[in-house]
């Protein structure tokens, strides 16, 4: 038999094919299904199963266009309000391929309507595709369905049950550390076993209930502004055309920006920096996330256009931002910047500062500094006097105002997030923007700067978050 984990290192989450006597199913499929098309092709296998273990908050769905291309039967949990055809799995019930079964466990708290699949090869249960219920190291967050705390008590429960099985069972998650579904203890291990987790999971140890929805509700990051579209969009999935995206030229591109499309380059930052489309924004599509974050700053319902440093990472963009729920990607700037420039189109740039430039010019008091960060780093420590916008609520731009003239320099706490901040900034027509490009705001401390704590809701900042 076979059980392989396919992981979307974007949006850090898992999903799992499983396979013997020439019969496979797919867990949880991610949006962009070729890899499992891949598997099935290389091995020999027929697809005939694809389920959902919940209405997934985090990506879209690919189950729609898995059963699309292999004929395989759909099944999701009873009770998730899926309208797409499908076969309803619930507490008990198998589904068998080839000799093995998966059986379907309930585990409510993500979600209401979560499953788990327990796996077993010949009659042994030896491995649990958990979803977004156990984790390695933690749990899955409570927030994203309902209240906080009823999720934490339904998971408590559902955590409860999953510890009665054996020890050498594997723990294969739907998520690893980097995703927004888990919790602040989240590892970056790909599987585990329930015996490790008893010994080393935060949450597991925990002694009672009241201790357990605690732990799991304190800090909670902010919901992801694309979660409740996600479960929407994720009742009925979209096919898609799985195709490339159309090439466009360049002045094609030029008149859909003066039309109100949006131009997303996925180039790494520095390269940005340097040159860009005047109103594009970055979004640094060769490090983590970069779906998610275009899902925390920009409308999903903005027709997009994309470039990158090449036309696979353009297509690899694309994807990762329909993913996410941007349904609008019209297609790939032809030719890329050079393009753009080739057919005599005008660059713009954007500053960027070392630390040490950065705290020469705080310490001058010749510039504000745009705290990009979210509230609960913040919290942690902040530069005295700094503005204080987090990347989820960047539709807050035309009210940002900074004091005496000074220029706006942007950081984050890696020089991640603050490439798209500032280039939203540009857009929104502040072009006298900088941004802090390596390293963030805890750094400042090596350079002398005692940080601020405070709770996010008080005096000791100028925020214009919501």
């Amino acid at each position: 038999m076979m059980l392989r984990q396919i992981l979307n290192e974007d949006l850090a989450c898992a999903s799992y094919l499983v396979a013997d006597g020439g019969v496979a199913a797919v867990v949880d499929p991610q949006w962009d299904v070729r890899e499992y098309l891949r598997i099935a092709r290389l091995h020999r296998l027929r697809i005939a199963h694809v389920v959902d273990t919940h209405v997934h908050a985090d990506h879209l769905s690919g189950r729609a266009r898995l059963a699309a291309a292999t004929g395989a039967q759909v099944h999701m949990p009873a009770g998730s309000g899926a309208t797409d055809p499908h076969e309803p799995l619930a507490e008990g019930d198998v589904l068998r391929v080839g000799e093995v079964e998966l059986r379907a466990l309930a585990t409510p708290g993500h979600r209401p309507e979560h499953l788990a699949l327990l796996v077993a090869d010949r009659g042994r249960p030896f491995a649990l595709l958990a979803g977004d219920s156990l984790q390695i190291g933690d749990a899955a967050r409570p927030d994203l369905a309902t209240d906080a705390v009823h999720g934490a008590r339904a998971l408590w429960g559902s955590l409860r049950r999953l510890d009665e099985l054996g020890d050498d069972v594997e723990l294969w998650p739907g998520h690893v550390g980097g995703s927004l579904c888990g919790g602040s203890g989240l590892s970056a291990r790909t599987v585990s076993t329930l015996g490790n987790e008893r010994r080393a999971n935060r949450v597991l140890g925990l002694p009672d209930l009241e201790t357990f929805v605690g732990a799991l509700t304190r800090r909670l990051p902010p919901r992801p502004p694309t979660a409740t579209r996600l479960v929407r969009l994720n009742r009925n999935p979209p096919h898609g055309s799985g195709g490339p995206r159309p090439r466009l030229d360049a002045r094609t591109v030029r008149r859909l920006l003066d039309d109100g499309t949006l131009l997303v380059d996925g180039r790494p930052g520095p390269d940005f920096d340097r040159a860009h489309a005047p109103g594009a924004v970055s979004v640094d599509a060769g490090r983590p996330g970069a779906g998610t974050r275009a899902g925390r700053a920009l409308d999903p319902e903005v027709p997009l256009v994309v470039t990158a440093e090449s036309e696979d990472a353009a297509e690899r963009l694309a994807s990762a931002l329909e993913a996410v729920g941007f349904g609008g990607v019209l297609g790939v700037l032809d030719g890329g910047l050079e393009g753009w420039l080739a057919a005599g189109l005008p660059g713009a740039a954007i500053e960027s500062l070392t630390l040490e430039e950065l705290a020469d010019e705080l310490r001058r008091g010749e510039a504000t500094l745009v705290d990009v960060r979210e509230a609960e780093e913040w919290s942690a420590g902040h530069v005295e006097g700094s503005v204080s916008l987090p990347l989820s609520a960047m539709g807050m731009l035309p009210w940002l105002e900074l004091e005496d003239g000074r220029r706006p320099i942007v950081a984050c706490s890696t020089g991640l997030r603050s490439g798209l901040a500032a280039s939203l900034l540009a857009r929104a027509g502040r072009h006298e923007v900088r941004r802090l490009a390596e390293g963030g705001v805890p750094d400042l401390r090596a350079h002398g700067f005692a940080l601020a704590a405070g709770d996010p809701s008080g005096d000791s900042r100028r925020s214009v978050a919501a």
